[in-house]
């Protein structure tokens, strides 16, 4: 039985997904309960595993297992991300079937280190790809400049890319064009594309985050807490101007899909705004909520199922353009937090790796 909540957002063509995976809820019927209230996909990252290897013995049978087979630590954060992955991609499959591959994924990361290096990324998503052996996974690849090339070259192999940790309106249009270069690369080369897929996955509430910090110093508390939704709104405004152009609409004709607007990083970070802020303002058509387990169940509370995406956009230029003159530089505000967001995710992993080099 779908939640009615979730189910208007899905009606809305807007698809809840989970920011978070652990075997503990696979094992115990939790995730299977939130995908039949309708939850539709799940994604990952090394600080969701981090914290499931520490905070539980569920992995434990697992490490102590590859131990005593003479395996290295590597191999144990293989056999830990990609038995949960796989597990949670059969558990959606359903979904995914009664989508026709536009829905029901799970994502899983390249290795952090790699963000800036295209020819290892693409070797390792490569890698992940065939031990996963799922057609609903996605493979996290960081949208750096680095990453594009990377996230062409995988489209073209036909496999799916989650384009993450994009902030600014260049990032998000980069990582765009590289798939739609990736699939006509493919297509050019007589290749089916009609089960590739992809995500481009913005990240929201740390753009308000830092923008507000300026803000602050700047004594202009009218203009806080509308930048990241206005960024969004221009986000999806240069996407549905981008896949209605006749470049991508004549891969359309030929099975070609859309590449989905992702929205993360949307718990509220501010405890002065509104817990449901970032789902609730950012409701639309072709896009993905993606919602860390508090904010879900915010939203399943109180949270308002409404098409709010396409409206307002004349105000959220306006803000744009009024921080704009005061000094604001989004642009490099954004690269800062895709810097900072790769650096993080590093040190998640290396804490992830400690913990299970701990454990063994």
């Amino acid at each position: 039985m779908k939640s009615s909540k979730l189910s208007d957002l899905l009606q809305l063509g807007q698809s809840p997904w989970y920011d978070n995976i652990d075997r503990r809820l696979i094992e115990n019927g939790q995730l299977q309960t939130l995908f039949d209230f309708g939850v539709t996909g799940v994604t990952s990252n090394p600080s969701i595993f981090e914290k499931a290897v520490k905070g539980s013995d569920v992995y434990d049978e697992l490490i102590r297992d590859h131990v005593e087979r003479g395996k290295a630590t590597l191999d144990i954060y293989d056999a830990i991300t990609i038995q949960d992955v796989q597990s949670a991609a059969d558990m959606l499959a359903p979904t995914y079937q009664d989508s026709q591959g536009r829905d029901g994924y799970v994502s899983l990361e390249v290795l952090p280190e790699l963000a800036y290096d295209a020819e290892k990324t693409v070797r390792d998503a490569k890698d992940i790809w065939e031990k996963v052996a799922r057609p609903n996974v996605m493979i996290k690849v960081p949208g750096t400049t680095e990453g594009y090339g990377a996230i062409e070259e995988l489209t073209k192999e036909g496999i799916n890319v989650n384009v993450t940790l994009l902030f600014s309106l260049d990032h998000y249009m980069r990582s765009a064009e590289a798939y739609i270069a990736g699939l006509a690369a493919r297509h050019n080369t007589g290749r089916d594309i009609a089960k590739v897929f992809s995500v481009a996955s913005v990240f929201v509430s740390r753009v308000d985050t830092m923008v507000d910090k300026a803000l602050d110093q700047m004594e202009k508390p009218d203009l806080q807490g509308k930048t990241a939704v206005a960024n969004a709104k221009r986000i999806y405004r240069e996407y549905k101007t981008l896949f209605s152009d006749s470049s991508f609409t004549r891969l359309e004709e030929v099975g070609g899909k859309r590449q989905k607007v992702l929205w993360g990083s949307t718990s509220t970070k501010n405890p002065a705004y509104r817990d449901v802020k970032y789902v609730e303002e950012l409701i639309g058509a072709d896009t993905i909520n993606t919602m860390p387990h508090a904010t879900l169940e915010a939203f399943l509370d109180h949270g308002d199922a409404a098409p709010t995406l396409e409206k307002d956009w004349e105000a959220a230029a306006a803000h744009l353009a009024a921080i704009e003159a005061i000094g604001v530089d989004l642009t490099e505000i954004c690269d800062e937090l895709q810097k900072k967001g790769v650096e993080d995710f590093a040190a998640s992993f290396n804490g992830l790796i400690e913990a299970i080099e701990e454990k063994r």
